[in-house]
């Protein structure tokens, strides 16, 4: 008898040949998915946080994001001094030093700001105008040396003398957090950048430099450094030495 070999182990061994090269093919296939997906991912979220939110200019002339406020102006301390820094009423302002600042804030790559009324105690005077909302000190309030007018991002340095004012005394004025760990009621990696450098060491000794610009990180993605120009006009603008209210 001539023994022609065994078929079926050669069929059974073709077989799983075939299945391996599929299920090989159907790993590769996968796995290109996912990365294409994770990759649409990284790339739609890099978008989305890089474009900026819809703005239109306010009271100081400038420009006022329709972003939500890192928290409310409303906690700002009552009125005592703090830092070394006092409140000022209407009519007991001295003002001889006054210097502006932008600041930029992105938790976890989307952009928030700064309320207007910040280091304004309560009864604000709030005027409505074409262009927005500004905040001011009345006559039963007072005004911190370091505050804002209009939710847009410009911290007012109205002091009686020219001296060093930093970030974190600003936010102890506002009663809220600044570390290296959390924002406000935001909380991540902190990292700021003053004009254009990453500033190393304490966060809370940046320094509220004229006309500088100040973007604060948190969490991720981490926001590259956005230049921005600005100049401040109306009433609290440049080389005033007093805030009256904007005209308009």
């Amino acid at each position: 008898m001539v023994h022609t070999g065994c078929p079926n182990a050669v069929e059974s061994e073709t077989t799983m040949t075939n299945l391996n090269s599929t299920q090989r093919g159907w790993r590769v296939l996968i796995s290109y998915v996912l990365l294409g997906t994770l990759w649409i991912g990284v790339a739609t979220t890099a978008g989305a946080s890089s474009r900026s939110p819809a703005s239109t200019v306010g009271p100081e002339s400038v420009a006022v994001y329709r972003v939500p406020n890192l928290a409310p102006a409303s906690t700002t301390i009552s009125g005592r001094a703090i830092d070394g820094i006092g409140c000022q009423t209407q009519g007991k302002e001295s003002v001889k030093y006054h210097i502006h600042i932008r600041v930029a804030i992105y938790v976890n790559g989307h952009m928030v700001r700064l309320p207007g009324g910040i280091g304004i105690t309560q009864p604000q005077l709030v005027e409505k105008y074409s262009t927005g909302k500004f905040y001011d000190a009345g006559l039963y309030d007072c005004l911190y040396w370091l505050h804002t007018h209009v939710a847009d991002g410009i911290i007012h340095v109205e002091a009686p003398t020219k001296q060093v004012f930093t970030l974190g005394q600003f936010f102890d004025v506002w009663h809220q957090p600044l570390g290296i760990s959390r924002l406000g009621p935001a909380k991540g990696a902190v990292m700021v950048f003053e004009n254009g450098k990453k500033i190393a060491g304490n966060l809370r000794n940046t320094r509220l430099l004229a006309g500088g610009v100040i973007q604060i990180d948190v969490g991720t993605p981490v926001i590259p450094y956005h230049s921005l120009t600005y100049k401040v006009t109306g009433g609290c603008g440049e080389g005033t030495r007093s805030c009256s209210l904007p005209k308009g």
